[in-house]
């Protein structure tokens, strides 16, 4: 099984990201509707809730529903609001040393994955990050020395809110640095709950705890898999091995300093480098932020992709995963 990942650069959207969207569509505006559309919110329910916790990008998701035809389902789910419910596994923590930098596994269903890495410049911010639906992202950094990255929080509970890769989109749009994010991720609601991780430029950092049904929680936690501060959801736990990621992860913390390379090089064996693609939770990629240096690193056990704010290039890598069997409800 392989997967060609592109890097794409547009300073405002235009017909490259059409063109792109054009090629997911169908997958896209599928995977919206599975559940019947009875269940999602109408156009105007979905924007009236940008206009009221994001409406900074309100003009950005305007144009970006033009470029995708204008129809009406194409715009529910540039939206982000209320989608159908969807769970990741990842692993995330922050560097000890003096210079800031965030690393993350990303493991999820290669079949549901959009393989983008998107440079943009819109409204005259540069972002820089892997896409989610071509207007969200799971991870990213912006010009500000600001960096993200979600993981699933471990939870069933599902409610009114955004999906949570447009609420890493808004935060790399309007954020500067931590505290600015703080306040962002405690205003804007979630339909799921996710753990975000933010850490800027001058190494402060936190993870915040999203859910639908409670308060967000701001912790100084430099690590995040796939619970909050307790485990809630035993079955899922035990199949993403979370608390022994974790577990795993604070050790390396509390342990004698070693260098940027070593703590990388963890993330791509066990138990944070999962083989588990047949469930739709394997690694399908380490990404190494450096937001001192706007810079990322995205890495394979046999290769690394380097890209920068400045310079970017546009060019494409094959991936090649073990063979597996997709499950039947892969999320596109």
């Amino acid at each position: 099984m392989k997967l060609t990942f592109r890097a794409f650069d547009e300073a405002e959207p235009g017909p490259k990201w059409s063109g792109l969207f054009a090629e997911y569509r169908q997958a896209y505006l599928n995977w919206w509707s599975r559940e019947g559309l009875s269940d999602r919110p109408t156009y105007l329910e979905c924007r009236k809730a940008l206009q009221t916790h994001m409406p900074e990008i309100v003009g950005l998701y305007d144009g970006l529903c033009d470029l995708a035809g204008g129809g009406d389902l194409e715009a529910r789910f540039l939206s982000f609001y209320c989608p159908p419910k969807y769970l990741a596994g990842c692993s995330q923590a922050i560097w000890p040393g003096d210079e800031p930098m965030l690393v993350r596994n990303y493991d999820y269903s290669p079949d549901a994955f959009d393989a983008v890495l998107m440079k943009t410049g819109w409204k005259g911010r540069q972002v820089i990050g892997t896409s989610d639906g071509l207007f969200g992202l799971v991870d990213g950094m912006n010009d500000a020395g600001l960096a993200v990255s979600l993981t699933f929080g471990g939870r069933r509970a599902v409610g009114e809110g955004f999906g949570v890769p447009l609420i890493l989109r808004y935060l790399l749009q309007i954020c500067s640095n931590t505290a600015e994010a703080a306040e962002v991720l405690q205003r804007v609601p979630c339909h799921m709950s996710y753990n975000v991780t933010v850490l800027d430029r001058d190494r402060r950092y936190l993870t915040a705890y999203l859910a639908p049904d409670r308060p967000t929680v701001i912790s100084r936690a430099a690590v995040a898999t796939n619970h909050q501060e307790s485990v809630e959801w035993q079955s899922h736990a035990r199949m993403t091995a979370t608390v022994e990621r974790e577990r795993y992860l604070l050790q390396r913390l509390t342990l004698h300093p070693e260098t940027k390379e070593k703590f990388i090089r963890s993330f791509l064996q066990p138990p944070l480098y999962s083989l588990a693609y047949d469930r739709g939770f394997g690694t399908l990629y380490t990404a190494a932020y450096h937001p001192r240096r706007g810079a990322v690193d995205v890495i394979w056990p046999d290769r690394i992709w380097q890209k920068r704010l400045e310079q970017f290039e546009e060019d494409a890598v094959s991936i090649s995963y073990p063979d597996v069997t997709l499950p039947a409800d892969s999320r596109y």
